[in-house]
């Protein structure tokens, strides 16, 4: 009886004492106000608060804990936690991402959510298990646009020969020297001082990234392209992840789904008002005809076709069904 009371007493002690706060980062490349960092927030909030404080996630807006490329590599390592990270840097290790990328395979935002959510974004998430990376959410980045400091872009003519930053995988690089133009890698970090000082005559984002990192001050035309989609992988380490209860688990997967549906409606919000007010601040926006422009990248779609057959046409089908409802 004296042995019960005492084992009764030392776990009480125990239980008296609190549990270890755990601290995390969550990296991502945008600049404060754009989804994706309003998102992490969310992310952060949600972990904290259906912990008890117990999980503490920080987020680091504008590479503060690393660019894209260099996140990647830590959550690899376990030396991150999260990362809310860029399709093309996300791709230097899981190359089938890329195929998110093809040339006009989307439509529209919905479009590209179905998709996501379905068999096809399940079987990207299985590669990139395998690469010690979890995707714990799909997040939108949008539809991307041509701006440059030259001339309008009407058709692929135009892009003869200009040097066009792109994100540094494979799929945009690919699109554009299909275009005709000379893209150049390069982090989004160093973007805007590259346009600044003329180091490259344009670039491509969604107009949300125009607009939060200010790049339309730099660039006076912006070409409504809508060449590539592109998804915000939200990236947790395995790694760290496995060292987690399930319950815990559970909690940080549904923050990173609830997080990703707050980006994916102010994705969706701001895309539908952007336009109207960047011209109204003077930026010179101009609509193409989409044709020659998806002539001119259909090689894009051999070469990829040719190293994902089976996956390239699961895509495609799966985008043409969603269209088709």
């Amino acid at each position: 009886m004296r042995l019960r009371n005492i084992a009764i007493a030392a776990a009480a002690l125990l239980w008296s004492f609190p549990v270890a706060a755990q601290n995390f980062q969550i990296s991502h490349s945008a600049a404060a106000g754009n989804p994706k960092d309003a998102a992490s927030l969310k992310f952060a909030e949600l972990v904290a608060e259906r912990t008890n404080g117990r999980i503490k996630v920080d987020v680091g807006t504008s590479s503060q804990f690393g660019d894209d490329a260099e996140s990647v590599t830590n959550i690899r390592l376990g030396t991150i936690a999260f990362s809310a990270n860029a399709q093309g840097a996300t791709s230097s290790v899981v190359p089938e991402i890329n195929l998110l990328g093809l040339p006009f395979l989307f439509q529209d935002l919905k479009q590209a959510e179905t998709v996501m959510d379905g068999p096809v974004g399940d079987k990207i998430a299985a590669a990139a298990e395998k690469q010690g990376i979890l995707i714990l959410s799909w997040w939108n980045n949008g539809i991307r646009q041509t701006s440059n400091s030259k001339k309008p872009i009407t058709a692929p003519a135009d892009l003869a020969g200009m040097k066009i930053r792109t994100p540094p995988d494979a799929m945009t690089i690919d699109i554009f020297e299909a275009l005709g133009a000379s893209p150049t890698p390069m982090p989004f970090s160093e973007l805007y001082i590259a346009l600044q000082q003329g180091v490259v005559d344009g670039q491509e984002n969604p107009l949300i990234n125009i607009e939060s990192s200010k790049l339309y001050e730099v660039q006076p035309y912006i070409s409504m392209t809508n060449h590539k989609y592109e998804s915000t992988p939200f990236l947790a380490s395995k790694a760290i992840f496995n060292t987690l209860s399930p319950e815990d688990q559970k909690i940080i997967r549904d923050a990173a789904r609830e997080a990703g549906e707050l980006n994916r409606q102010m994705v969706r919000d701001q895309s539908d008002k952007l336009r109207a007010d960047m011209e109204a601040r003077g930026t010179k926006i101009n609509d193409v005809d989409p044709a020659p422009f998806i002539a001119a990248t259909q090689p894009v779609y051999k070469k990829w076709q040719a190293r994902y057959p089976e996956l390239v046409d699961e895509i495609v089908a799966a985008s043409k069904a969603v269209a088709t409802k």
